[in-house]
């Protein structure tokens, strides 16, 4: 939906570069249904996560770093970089003893990726309110999106696209800082963009969402003559280690009590939980307290529930921006 309205929209733009959108990465977890349900992110043959199949290596890049000299150009850094990373990939989707699909599907899009400054991969949540993961050194960018709730993540690889994308040069970067003294700054920059609600679409929606991407490309100068701005807005973070998933002690029947993006405190009531193996005691419905202060950011998306279920993920310690 959102690169629908940016197709439309770029039609008539005066772009600075070279913009590639790819509106298909899952083709098959997209079109699998469990009931009423779009499995989406997890291959229902083998469980493998469709959006952990990324590749990185850390010790090649440290490895590639000792090649760079003090004299050599950042853009001729960039461009041998870039060369090794794409015969990295290459050697990896030519494995003997060959990939499952989703590494497969994964190493594509990331061969495409490579010679990309920014990136954006666009995802969706169970029930969810818009949030986007970035990387610590490229904090001042959290600004150029029409994002309320922003969640900064290390330099860790953990498998998905963002981290492939930036892992490398934020890698490269300290390497040479360390074996030349010499401070580098690639700008090259990788986000997790969160949208919303996996199974509800809407035209409008999409299309603010189409706006949110234009304003931080303007801003990195991708567009030219462009007047599309972030908007002033409340804009709240936390780091990774702040976000967190409140689990289910029981299980039963759930209401949802409290929404994505709406303040809870510390006390308050997040869920009413209907135990259906007691309807007849005092155990019958229980209430799940907000054990801290915090901001649901996406909770699971069926009324039933097991014990150990990951009920919400929330922001705790979250600051204004």
């Amino acid at each position: 939906m959102v690169i629908y309205h940016l197709i439309q929209r770029l039609k008539d733009m005066d772009i600075c570069g070279e913009i590639i959108l790819v509106p298909n990465c899952n083709p098959i977890g997209t079109n699998i249904k469990a009931g009423e349900y779009t499995l989406g992110r997890f291959d229902p043959v083998n469980g493998t996560n469709w959006n952990r199949g990324y590749f990185f290596d850390k010790g090649a890049v440290e490895h590639f770093a000792k090649t760079v000299t003090r004299e050599e150009s950042i853009e001729g850094i960039k461009q041998r970089f870039r060369a090794h990373l794409s015969n990295a990939i290459d050697n990896k989707l030519a494995e003997p003893w060959g990939l499952g699909l989703a590494q497969q599907l994964n190493l594509k899009l990331q061969q495409m990726a490579v010679n990309a400054d920014f990136v954006l991969d666009l995802h969706n949540g169970p029930v969810s309110t818009r949030h986007v993961y970035i990387p610590e050194y490229a904090k001042d960018s959290a600004k150029l999106f029409n994002i309320p709730h922003c969640i900064f993540i290390p330099n860790v690889f953990a498998g998905a696209l963002d981290e492939a994308t930036f892992c490398p040069w934020w890698t490269l970067q300290e390497s040479i800082k360390t074996n030349l003294a010499r401070e580098i700054s690639f700008n090259v920059e990788a986000f997790t963009l969160e949208m919303g609600s996996q199974e509800v679409i809407d035209f409008n929606e999409g299309n603010i969402d189409a706006t949110s991407i234009l304003s931080y490309l303007n801003a990195k100068g991708v567009l030219h003559e462009c007047d599309i701005k972030p908007k002033a807005m409340q804009r709240l973070g936390v780091y990774l280690k702040d976000y967190k998933t409140l689990f289910t002690n029981w299980g039963g029947m759930v209401e949802y009590m409290a929404k994505p993006g709406q303040t809870v405190k510390k006390g308050e009531p997040l869920a009413q939980i209907l135990n259906i193996d007691d309807l007849d005691t005092d155990n019958g419905s229980r209430t799940l307290e907000a054990p801290c202060d915090l901001i649901p950011i996406l909770h699971f998306p069926s009324a039933s529930v097991l014990s150990g279920t990951q009920l919400y993920k929330v922001f705790t310690n979250y600051r204004e921006l």
